[in-house]
């Protein structure tokens, strides 16, 4: 009786999308296997799936699905997981000293909702003021994909950017907002196909009502071409 609340807790928790850290949860082994070593388990742990739903694996569409799902775990959707991964994000002398938001927005987010393993699909802002240093363009683009391309919740998608950034810029005045729809809600449980998740992550001075609206006016602009 105890094991079965505890498992209605976990679902519980799972339905109502709450997230228990701003860390991914990784075990303290977590890359003790190659990614070779991983496919391969993942590969029987599939084909095992697939015949306990009844699906004959001898068909020609079907035999290499193992395979193709294994790997694409753990080098696409899930390679956000490997730190060796993580793109190196070289910043820059502000010498032209401009002082003011720098903002990155309609950035494309694919993730995986960590609770039933289905895509988030969206956009994320991202913005920046400066004190001093500065990073490529492209380099926030690949921080959003790093720490997308893993067992997600949106809200700990958001921190994650922007303590990357903080780090990685020597400012606290960085700020994130994510507009995405959860397949897990979407295409299950209550299919409401028109919802979308908004969440949000301010630091410094985006903290500032000012400062936040100016930042949330640009998200807004009309940028298409």
């Amino acid at each position: 009786m105890k094991l079965e609340k505890e498992f209605e807790n976990f679902d519980a928790i799972g339905d109502d999308h709450i997230g228990s850290s701003s860390e991914t949860p990784l075990r303290d082994d977590a890359f003790k296997l190659t990614n070779e070593e991983k496919i391969d388990i993942i590969k029987d742990d599939v084909r095992h799936i697939m015949e306990t739903l009844g699906l004959d694996l001898n068909d020609d569409s079907l035999k290499g699905t193992p395979n193709r799902v294994a790997k694409m775990f753990v080098n696409e959707i899930f390679g956000g997981l490997n730190p060796n991964k993580k793109p190196s994000a070289s910043t820059f002398e502000n010498k032209y000293k401009y002082g003011e938001m720098l903002v990155e927005k309609n950035i494309t987010v694919y993730s995986t909702c960590e609770h039933h393993l289905l895509p988030i699909v969206g956009k994320a802002h991202v913005a920046y003021i400066s004190n001093g240093t500065v990073v490529g363009l492209s380099k926030m683009n690949r921080i959003v994909d790093f720490y997308a391309k893993r067992p997600q919740v949106q809200e700990r998608l958001n921190i994650q950017i922007v303590k990357e950034l903080q780090e990685v810029l020597g400012t606290e005045d960085v700020a994130c907002v994510i507009d995405a729809k959860h397949l897990c809600v979407n295409s299950r449980g209550i299919r409401d196909v028109a919802s979308s998740t908004v969440t949000s992550e301010f630091g410094g001075k985006f903290k500032e009502k000012e400062t936040r609206r100016e930042f949330l006016d640009y998200i807004k602009l009309d940028t298409e071409f």
